[in-house]
């Protein structure tokens, strides 16, 4: 895992066949069952390690506005949740 962690960090697309190689002849079940899901889209998980673009932003303003909504509990008016999103930070 740390190898796997290690690529994850410093971005090495390249190195992913070859680990994903070694964990599907591991002893661990869910160790192979991650490199079974990640083989199905190599290309798209091998180009997002890759290049340097990531959704992350985006991902987290729609987290953002989720945990608001959320926290008003069905009881809060569009007009409410629309101050809350563009206050909020």
């Amino acid at each position: 895992m740390r190898a796997f962690a290690q690529m994850m960090t410093e971005r090495r697309g390249s190195d992913l066949g070859s680990w994903l190689t070694r964990a599907e002849h591991t002893g661990l079940k869910p160790l192979r069952s991650l490199a079974r899901g990640l083989r199905q889209d190599f290309d798209a998980v091998a180009t997002g390690l890759a290049l340097e673009w990531s959704s992350g932003k985006g991902e987290g303003n729609v987290n953002r506005v989720k945990r608001i909504i959320r926290d008003g509990y069905g009881r809060a008016g569009f007009d409410l949740l629309r101050r809350q999103v563009l206050l909020a930070d």
